[in-house]
């Protein structure tokens, strides 16, 4: 599928996007293997929480008819942009979960293979939650995942005492999981997904378990054991878990994504508009990019108007700015704005001079390689760009317009269309059915918002 993206249009209003992707995969896994009750609301239905909800349905048979019912509920896709919508209310895809666990201890050896789909978060994870149970389980996904990078999960988890194997360092992963013991892990790539699967892991292990990054990553996995009373507690850059936990069940309303909001709000300065974005997670470790859309001459206002198991929620609120100034991203804040890179540098398109991000190698080995989809991407829309190893340069000016590849690649298929907004002529984005990945609806709220948007096959 395809979508036309005609300049000219302003994008303002108030909106809410799809709850956190980051947050929905910690909170499946957590309510799944809780004892009692669980309420989850908000949970975006999109194709990776999708995934780990179906990976949980194999492993805990006790949830599996609360799990299933919500995958299925009565959702029909727009078959113009892949998105998912309310048969009866014609609404955004946010959902309740009612959940039932039996513990941790109630996992169950899988019939099958996992199938994690595209998501890297959902087969880090699980490797994580599966790794102290004494069974074996394959984890395994599409083309796209099986060519990911998972060692780095891997290595972690066999020092705890699981027999973890990879096919030449990439899915599919098979865990034979076993009796744990605590670990001191210091990774060598800052990643919250490996750090996840090691805390998940050490829950069931015997002794403490200490985490130094050597680069703060988000913190959506410590929070919620926070908030559930796990014995976890912070020292200097160390995070320390005691082991031998088991949590009850909770009830939590999913905030919106702010990698989701991201995009709207980028949309909104380059177009001249006033935009809202209402009840999204201002979680500190993933606003950085405020700290870099300042710096490009953006002012994004946020206040803070609750709080759901740890999480910050709140307003994200961003009106029209002026002449957009370059920015140099190094590597030691990539990581900090590592799924927003590709928005950053859809704006950086039209600064009024070259824009540069340093040591972003992890960037290859995301649902696409980035760098060069970026690269080529910002090329073929008429703009300037170039890969110098691996560091991306943006030279800013504007786009003509033209038509673009995302490689099925949703966050370089909103960042593209984003970006085209503000082109000199219409544009075209390829394979933008790809934002179900993490945006179910985002092209028909970007037409909502006022954007020129046609979508066709």
């Amino acid at each position: 599928m395809r979508a036309r993206l005609t300049p000219g249009a302003t994008i303002e209003g108030e909106v809410g996007v799809p709850g956190d992707k980051s947050i929905s995969h910690r909170w499946l896994l957590m309510a799944a293997t809780a004892t009692g009750a669980s309420r989850l609301e908000g949970l975006p239905r999109s194709l990776d929480t999708l995934s780990t909800a179906a990976c949980l349905s194999e492993l805990v048979p006790s949830a599996r008819p609360a799990l299933e019912a919500w995958a299925l509920s009565p959702w029909v896709t727009d078959e113009r942009d892949g998105s998912t919508w309310n048969r009866e209310t014609s609404t955004l895809d946010l959902t309740t979960l009612d959940l039932r666990g039996e513990g941790r201890k109630s996992l169950l050896r899988p019939e099958t293979a996992l199938d994690c789909g595209n998501s890297g978060t959902t087969m880090r994870l699980v490797a994580g939650l599966v790794s102290p149970s004494p069974f074996e389980t394959v984890l395994r996904g599409d083309p796209s995942l099986s060519t990911r990078p998972m060692e780095r999960v891997a290595e972690p988890l066999r020092r705890m005492g699981a027999d973890v194997t990879t096919q030449d360092g990439h899915p599919p992963l098979t865990v034979r999981g076993s009796a744990l013991r605590g670990i001191r892990f210091e990774p060598d790539v800052p990643s919250a997904q490996v750090k996840g699967a090691v805390l998940l892991a050490a829950l069931a292990a015997e002794g403490p378990t200490t985490v130094s990054e050597p680069v703060p990553t988000r913190d959506h996995t410590e929070r919620l054991f926070f908030a559930l009373g796990a014995p976890i507690r912070s020292e200097g850059p160390d995070l320390v878990l005691e082991g031998s936990f088991q949590h009850e069940g909770f009830h939590g309303a999913v905030p919106g994504d702010p990698s989701s909001a991201a995009f709207l709000l980028g949309a909104a300065a380059l177009t001249g508009g006033h935009l809202t974005v209402l009840g999204v997670g201002l979680n500190p470790t993933r606003l950085r990019l405020l700290d870099v859309l300042g710096r490009m001459g953006l002012e994004v206002e946020v206040k803070v108007e609750g709080e759901e198991l740890g999480e910050p929620v709140g307003t994200m609120r961003i009106g029209p700015g002026g002449v957009l100034r370059p920015v140099h991203v190094d590597g030691s804040e990539l990581p900090l704005v590592i799924d927003e890179v590709p928005l950053i540098a859809a704006l950086a398109a039209h600064a009024d001079g070259p824009s540069r991000f340093e040591g972003a190698a992890e960037l290859r080995v995301k649902e696409s390689d980035r760098l060069t989809v970026l690269a080529e991407g910002i090329r073929a829309l008429g703009g300037e760009a170039a890969e110098e190893g691996d560091d991306l340069m943006i030279g800013g000016g504007g786009l003509a317009g033209g038509s673009a590849r995302s490689e099925g690649d949703h966050r370089m298929a909103m960042a593209l269309a984003v970006s085209a907004l503000a082109a000199r002529a219409p544009s075209d984005i390829d394979a933008i059915e790809s934002v179900s990945v993490s945006f179910p609806g985002f092209f028909e709220l970007l037409r909502t918002l006022g954007a020129g948007v046609e979508v066709s096959e």
